[in-house]
């Protein structure tokens, strides 16, 4: 390491390197959260560190004293994670110096997504940055970083149309039950799971032409508040799998720490209507069904990598913005590193 000074970094995993299996063991559940930030902040050498936790990547921004310190980061999450590090290393990301900065500007802008452009990861990272601001997990330079960072993102979305036409996985799962069904207007929904991409979800659906879309929750008030605004209706969880024969389409996206649904559950329900497809879109991680259901006769399952398979057309009609926005990113990141390098002079570690 570059025995300069301190060294900016980033560890960790994505859907560039993980499957959604693999990715499923390293994300970090809400109950363990906490004790993992208190052993990182415990860890002698790591000076600050960010923990983002999504869907598609676990990833820890930090400044390390040592090389030791990353060395020891990593251990204590493959520990806390209950994998070995020889089968970590096989999926790791790990970056230093401006090669953080630019990816981290790449992660805010949407544009190492597997949706290129979507625009949910900003907000999870902005989330990310406030809970290392409320344990005082972050400092000077991850202040700075993660702060220019935003602005830089919010540049690339304004003069690039990286963003246009408002991608999310919402969206694409939305439009695939459209190419399936030709006409959702009919088609009865069940949304299981009411936060943003629940919500989202919902509004795609309504803005699609869906006229019955019915609500649940593992928190019910949290249920009955989305269904309000939607002007839909609202089932008890623990009503849903006696439920689902009811419904055309099924699409769950919740917090639970696994699978909600098994294939028998569905099984079950196909008996009621045999020669009625069941749609369903599984948009959480970990996954709320068992993969295995999708091996029952007329019932489509679709997951969050498949649906990024589909949408590979998206990155492909994005590939002239995304030149610009690198240009931009490139540009951003030269000025940013420049600006704090006397504070994070290290810029390797082999």
């Amino acid at each position: 390491m570059n025995e300069a000074g301190p060294t900016l970094f980033v560890v960790g995993a994505s859907h560039h390197t993980t499957p959604l299996d693999w990715r499923e063991r390293l994300s970090i559940g809400p109950d363990k959260m906490p004790a993992l930030q208190s052993q990182f902040a415990a860890l002698s050498g790591l000076q600050e560190f960010t923990i983002l936790n999504t869907c598609n990547r676990i990833e820890i921004y930090g400044v390390a004293a040592d090389a030791d310190a990353i060395d020891c980061l990593q251990t204590t999450f493959c520990a806390a994670q209950e994998i070995a590090r020889a089968e970590f290393a096989k999926v790791l990301i790990k970056r230093h110096g401006p090669d953080t900065i630019r990816h981290l500007i790449a992660v805010a802008s949407g544009l190492d997504s597997q949706l290129v452009g979507e625009n949910e990861i900003f907000g999870q990272l902005k989330a990310a940055y406030a809970a290392a601001q409320a344990t005082s997990t972050v400092g000077p330079v991850l202040n700075r970083v993660f702060q220019k960072a935003f602005q830089a993102a919010k540049h690339v979305r304004t003069h690039t149309a990286i963003s246009e036409g408002q991608v999310s996985t919402a969206n694409v799962a939305v439009d695939l039950a459209l190419t399936i069904f030709g006409d959702l207007s009919s088609a009865r929904v069940l949304l299981v799971g009411a936060g943003e991409i629940g919500e989202k979800s919902a509004k795609a659906f309504r803005s699609r032409g869906t006229r019955s879309i019915t609500v649940s929750s593992r928190t019910a008030a949290h249920a009955m508040k989305l269904a309000s605004t939607l002007d839909a209706s609202a089932i008890p969880f623990e009503k849903i799998h006696s439920h689902l024969a009811d419904f055309d389409i099924v699409a769950c996206a919740t917090a639970a720490p696994g699978a909600i649904f098994t294939a028998a559950t569905f099984a079950q329900a196909m008996k009621s209507r045999p020669a009625s497809p069941l749609f369903l879109i599984d948009l959480a991680l970990p996954r709320d069904i068992d993969p295995s259901a999708a091996e029952l006769d007329n019932v489509y399952l679709y997951n969050l990598d498949d649906l990024a398979k589909i949408s590979e057309q998206n990155r492909t009609a994005r590939l002239g913005e995304v030149e610009k926005a690198n240009a931009i990113i490139k540009e951003r990141t030269a000025r940013l590193w420049q600006n704090i390098q006397n504070q994070v002079p290290g810029s390797g570690i082999d």
